[in-house]
């Protein structure tokens, strides 16, 4: 790697942990575990956009961190049913708890058998229940797969409030990919109220810094520069901030982490 490969690679780790939701959404996950995820959060190099959590860690989350790190909790997670009453209930919890933003789960199963209205159903009552709370709607690419199912899943998601197109979960076989991240940019940037205010967020299966150099190129292509920031940009993993260490650091990343996890 040539020393103009370094510097930008430099560039994007910068840019990929200020954009940073770090994630622990493994079901045996204790209180010391967020713990320790909430000190990884203030980084030596500078601290994440964010924690994301279980709602049930919200409070502990907001407790332990220093107030320029929000706390996101999830919602409707990971099943996305279309269950309007235990969405509601899951974003009651992280408001309670204090938290800044409320991830949810679009009915994706319920989209794929055009049943948009549960859909819209679902989404709009969770943006009444977080009200003033930065709200992130998870379409769950990997499984709608067809561009026209993901471009409608964000259409829904826009006219409900969405302030972010999030890809996935992190839980299914197939997590972010750049042609799904494509569709959802391409939505945003074409609506007129989104355009410039909506932002993306990429999620699973995003492990190094080249990664998400891949996110950030297609966001500033399509958003424009401008969107390559916290406030309109995101990449929700776990195991990335090791690479991001690596690369500011001037040391050799270490081994990936194992498929399969965010």
């Amino acid at each position: 790697m040539n020393s103009h490969d370094t510097t930008d690679l430099q560039a994007s780790a910068r840019i990929a942990l200020a954009c940073l939701d770090l994630t622990s959404l493994n079901d045996a996950d204790t209180e010391a575990d967020i713990g320790c995820l909430c000190e990884r959060a203030q980084s030596p190099h500078g601290p994440v956009a964010a924690v994301c959590v279980w709602p049930r860690f919200a409070a502990f989350a907001r407790r332990s961190l220093p107030a320029n790190i929000a706390v996101a909790a999830v919602a409707n997670f990971p099943d996305g049913s279309a269950d309007v009453a235990r969405a509601v209930r899951d974003t009651a919890e992280i408001v309670q708890a204090g938290a800044q933003e409320v991830d949810v789960v679009l009915p994706y199963e319920r989209l794929r058998l055009g049943d948009e209205a549960s859909v819209a159903q679902l989404l709009a009552a969770v943006r009444k229940a977080s009200d003033g709370l930065v709200l992130k709607v998870i379409l769950e690419t990997g499984v709608l797969v067809d561009d026209v199912l993901i471009a409608r899943a964000a259409q829904l998601s826009l006219s409900s409030g969405a302030d972010f197109l999030k890809t996935s979960t992190g839980k299914t076989p197939v997590s972010a990919t750049p042609q799904a991240a494509r569709v959802m940019l391409r939505a945003i940037a074409t609506d007129a109220t989104a355009a410039g205010r909506v932002g993306f967020k990429a999620a699973g299966g995003i492990r190094s810094v080249a990664d998400a150099a891949t996110y950030l190129a297609l966001c500033r292509d399509l958003l424009g520069a401008q969107a390559v920031q916290p406030r309109r940009f995101r990449i929700g993993a776990s195991s990335l901030l090791n690479d991001i260490e690596a690369v500011l650091g001037g040391r050799a990343a270490p081994a990936p982490a194992a498929p399969g996890t965010y």
